[in-house]
């Protein structure tokens, strides 16, 4: 069974290697380093591979890894393919609009004044797209807004961020 300290011991070698944990989870280790936690089972006779993500600073824990793994065994023993599951929901982000597309046709359909929509429109190509012009609307968060409130902004981008709520 894996532990933490034990996934920050492993080192690259010169080919991809397996290093199994327990319920059919393991991870793999490439060439250059790269820790990632998969899960191998068998649905309707096929073997298939679900990737639960990367280990390390900017991934996941080996504690969310088994977490997300329970789940995956839960959608198995339901005739579930998790990992169709999570190439749907890859695709389905894919197809979302970015940011700047967005504030186009919010613009549009806002039913403001013309100045009023004229300004707002400056305000946004002047302050927010430059940040969030090809953010994926479907992975923007609320902590990515401090870039435009911040004190040194004009109190418009507040204004302009407030009003674009839903």
């Amino acid at each position: 069974m894996l532990t933490d300290t034990a996934l920050r011991k492993l080192k690259p070698k010169a080919a991809p290697y397996k290093v199994s944990d327990r319920d059919g989870m393991y991870v793999t280790v490439s060439k250059v380093g790269t820790v990632t936690f998969r899960y191998d089972y068998r649905l309707n006779g096929r073997r298939e591979t679900l990737t639960l993500g990367r280990y390390g600073p900017g991934g996941i824990s080996l504690a969310l890894a088994r977490d997300r793994l329970l789940d995956a065994r839960k959608a198995v023993e339901e005739g579930r393919s998790p990992a169709q599951e999570k190439q749907r929901e890859k695709r389905r982000l894919s197809r979302a609009k970015t940011f700047a597309e967005f504030t186009e046709v919010w613009l549009e359909a806002s039913g403001m004044a013309d100045s009023t929509r004229a300004m707002r429109k400056h305000v946004i190509d002047r302050d927010i797209l430059p940040a969030f012009r090809r953010r994926w609307l479907t992975r923007t968060t609320v902590r990515h807004a401090p870039c435009t409130t911040r004190r040194s902004m004009p109190s418009s981008v507040v204004t302009c961020c407030r009003s674009g709520r839903t």
